[in-house]
């Protein structure tokens, strides 16, 4: 008989190598060797983990920023914007101001101009289901890019800052509604000195969007311009099953009206928050319904104070009102 071999350890053996924490490994591909160095493939060692947290949705991405409900408003519903933001500990130096932007040319997550400064894409695809922790991830790669340059999109690793991490929590947060997305250009420069690129980017981009205002005397409501009629998109931040009751006790009363020939069509559900609809006739500009919007706030002020429950009237137009509506995220 033939003797036995002596036991000696294979190549999955991980002595003396050094071990890593989870924190401290890298995403590789799904067939490659893990790298903390178990010998198994990384799909069926740490990248289980990575995996389950990349496809894990975040219900309200935004929570606990200044403006929730605006950057929910930037992200789904106003074509083109930008709002100046603000960095925990200031700005890092050589980078001016960070600049966030509904959308840049070409689709670019981000862009870090010739002087430094930063603009950071909104409305972009994302690789995971924390549309907070794939911005911060884009923010954090544009503010170490090189002057002139895009940043690219990229599978944001499983661990890592939330824009919550990364932005003042005391910070303003104020949109600024444009007409066109003349924004991307620099202000040392104009549109005929682009490249080709982003001036046909331009021209497409200033082609689609709709008309839109902000109003000033409510916090994220949003006048647009379509060729049948205009729309009023007011983002909340109350609860959904809160503000559902509130809003048929109004609707019940015949009290959501905000001006002669509007009426309040449904809603719909983004990034975990509501925002109900309103269709306005042709010709009502945002200034026109200004005070009516503001009128209505103090009526659904009244309405989410009280707490008797609903008459089966209110229950009808709160089945009305949960029938028509659309989830966008």
């Amino acid at each position: 008989m033939a003797k036995k071999r002596p036991q000696t350890k294979g190549p999955q053996s991980t002595a003396g190598k050094p071990q890593l924490t989870d924190g401290e490994i890298p995403v590789v591909g799904a067939r490659e060797p893990c790298p903390c160095g178990s010998g198994r493939r990384y799909k069926a060692c740490h990248g289980r983990a990575a995996a389950h947290a990349v496809t894990e949705l975040v219900q309200r991405p935004f929570e606990g920023l200044p403006g929730e409900c605006d950057w929910v408003a930037l992200r789904e519903l106003v074509p083109a914007a930008t709002v100046p933001l603000s960095l925990k500990g200031g700005l890092p130096e050589g980078v001016p101001s960070v600049t966030l932007a509904t959308v840049l040319p070409m689709a670019w997550p981000a862009l870090r101009r010739e002087d430094g400064s930063v603009l950071l894409g909104l409305q972009n695809d994302t690789s995971s289901g924390d549309l907070g922790r794939d911005l911060a991830d884009t923010l954090e790669r544009a503010l170490a890019t090189e002057p002139g340059n895009p940043v690219s999109p990229r599978r944001v690793p499983a661990e890592g800052p939330r824009l919550q991490d990364l932005l003042d929590p005391e910070g303003v947060f104020e949109p600024v509604v444009h007409t066109g997305f003349e924004f991307w250009i620099p202000d040392t420069e104009n549109a005929a000195n682009a490249s080709p690129e982003v001036a046909a980017s331009l021209e497409r981009a200033n082609a689609a969007a709709i008309p839109t205002v902000k109003l000033t005397g409510v916090d994220a409501a949003y006048w647009c311009e379509t060729p049948e009629k205009n729309h009023l998109r007011w983002v909340m931040p109350h609860a959904e099953e809160k503000l559902l009751d509130a809003l048929a006790r109004l609707h019940a009363a015949g009290e959501t009206s905000i001006g002669e020939g509007t009426r309040l069509v449904g809603s719909f559900r983004a990034h975990g928050l509501m925002v109900p609809v309103w269709d306005l006739p042709t010709g009502v500009t945002a200034a026109d319904v200004e005070k009516p919007a503001a009128e209505f706030a103090e009526r659904l002020a009244n309405a989410l104070a009280t707490d008797a429950p609903l008459t089966p009237e209110e229950r009808r137009a709160r089945g009305g009102l949960t029938n028509r509506q659309v989830t966008l995220s």
